[in-house]
């Protein structure tokens, strides 16, 4: 007991010596002495430290710093499941909940196999009083032998999960063009390249192009080429082509700008919706061909009729010359619109066009440099009735029985419907599996016996093939290529032959049709 007595008397005859020391320090020293001889000792400490710290704050000045909010985001992806004390936010336009280190606690992360420790701390700030009066950092703490490679990898890398991270948690929205701007819509078409009713080998093949273009950045730059990509999706009504640009969406989670011609009055207005869509999104006109009045330039004539920006349906008086108010839309504003200099000014765009006859656009939207990918989506093919069965009755084909796997292979070959019209019958007998097959067989062998009458025609309304496409091109000279030692001049020259006897054919058919009704 004695002996307890003396240490606590010893002790705190220490701590009255140590407070004088300091009391006397303090009155003798100036501040900046003292302060230099703090930094001299924070200094000696490191030196002997093997450990470095870096300091991320929220704030750069005046200027918010990105890579506070990247690390706080990409340390979020893992921290759920490894902490007990989290703080919880909602961003706008977010999905999902973003979970945060409190104040003072830390983390570890393992990169290349290099353990580094993250503390995330809030402390007063005093030097700015105008400001809300707290200072918010991350802390980073790694080897000093692993500077070189954490600085130079670590954060990129950090900033690129961030990205990918935003981009999945985003809602993604439908744009809509009114008044000269756009108006956002929550996009959330369950379309997948999963469900999508097509052949599983041409989906790989868009699914792969879609990838490359996303991975392409150093290869556009490369190449001197603006970084977007075209598609135009052709085929008959029912096909699938919106479903097609909703599965493209979901695929790569960009946004959709869905651009109406019929309300865009002039170039002008057309290039600044251009300017006003973003990065990542897909630029969608569906039916070019009926949307506006772009007609083929080799059978326009000369003076086309102006569209009124008050009324866009309705045309005005025709120009005598050129468009001095630029009061219309062209082909030409189009054609800029997606291949010329204005396109440039965004990056990782894609351009989708649809149409139900091809025939009917000008080659100019057709050449190579717009429409990188033509995408010819056709009548309802055996693999792809597979999927849709495995979508509406959640069964293979193959679980039908041999002899109706067999009978639906043969017979969808002949009817020639379209995926809408086959969904349509599967999707009333859902609920039982027999009922829908019975009745799809004798839709399918319906449609088949309608064409076999019909000798093997398909109603011009509903078909824009491949075959008939063939066949209306050539008629028109309007696809065939150069002969081989052909030189440019007699190659127009033929075109414009066989362009004007495909006229003069057209006039007199429709005279026999006018003589007809008389």
């Amino acid at each position: 007991m004695r002996d307890m007595k003396e240490a606590w008397t010893s002790l705190a005859s220490l701590l009255g010596t140590l407070a004088f020391c300091q009391t006397l320090l303090q009155t003798v020293l100036p501040p900046e002495l003292r302060f230099a001889t703090l930094r001299f000792l924070k200094r000696a400490l490191g030196f002997s430290s093997s450990y470095c710290y870096f300091e991320i704050t929220e704030a750069d000045g005046v200027n918010t710093n990105e890579l506070y909010y990247a690390v706080r985001l990409y340390l979020s992806s893992f921290l759920s499941a490894s902490c007990s004390r989290l703080s919880l936010s909602r961003a706008p336009n977010c999905s999902s909940t973003t979970f945060a280190l409190s104040n003072n606690d830390c983390i570890t992360d393992v990169f290349d196999g290099i353990s580094v420790q993250w503390v995330h701390a809030v402390t007063q700030s005093q030097s700015q009083p105008s400001s809300r009066g707290e200072k918010r950092f991350f802390t980073l703490r790694f080897r000093k032998c692993d500077r070189d490679h954490i600085l130079d990898s670590y954060l990129d890398y950090i900033m690129d999960k961030a990205n990918d991270i935003r981009r999945k948690n985003r809602v993604r929205l439908l744009y809509t063009n009114s008044h000269g701007g756009w108006k956002p819509v929550p996009f959330k078409h369950p379309s997948t390249f999963d469900t999508l009713a097509m052949d599983p080998e041409r989906k790989r093949d868009i699914m792969d192009d879609l990838r490359d273009f996303v991975a392409g950045k150093a290869f556009y730059q490369r190449t001197g080429r603006a970084w977007k990509r075209g598609y135009l999706l052709y085929g008959p009504p029912g096909t699938g082509k919106s479903s097609m640009i909703a599965a493209m969406a979901n695929f790569l989670i960009y946004d959709i700008y869905d651009l109406e011609l019929t309300k865009v009055c002039s170039n002008s207005e057309l290039r600044e919706l251009l300017m006003k869509t973003s990065s990542k999104s897909i630029i969608v006109i569906e039916d070019i061909d009926c949307s506006a009045d772009l007609p083929n330039r080799s059978k326009a004539p000369p003076h086309p009729a102006r569209r009124s920006c008050s009324n866009p349906g309705a045309p005005d008086a025709p120009s005598g010359g050129k468009d001095r108010n630029n009061n219309t839309i062209t082909l030409s504003g189009l054609l800029n619109f997606t291949d010329g200099l204005w396109s440039c000014s965004g990056s990782e765009r894609i351009f989708v066009f649809t149409t139900n006859h091809i025939d009917k656009l000008d080659p100019a939207l057709l050449r190579s440099g717009r429409m990188d990918m033509h995408i010819y989506l056709s009548y309802c093919s055996y693999p792809a009735l597979k999927i849709l069965l495995q979508n509406y009755l959640g069964s293979e084909a193959e679980d039908l029985g041999q002899a109706a796997a067999s009978e639906l292979r043969e017979v969808v070959k002949k009817a020639k419907m379209t995926p809408a019209d086959i969904s349509e019958v599967l999707i009333k007998n859902r609920r039982n599996k027999e009922k829908a097959v019975s009745e799809l067989l004798e839709a399918l062998k319906a449609r088949a016996e309608r064409n076999e009458k019909c000798g093997g025609l398909r109603d011009e309304r509903e078909m824009n093939g491949e075959e008939e496409m063939g066949k209306r091109s050539k008629r028109r000279g309007l696809w065939r290529a150069p002969k081989m030692g052909e030189t440019v001049t007699p190659f127009l020259a033929r075109k414009w032959r066989m362009l004007k006897r495909s006229r003069q054919n057209e006039r007199e058919n429709l005279n026999l049709k006018g003589s007809e009704r008389s």
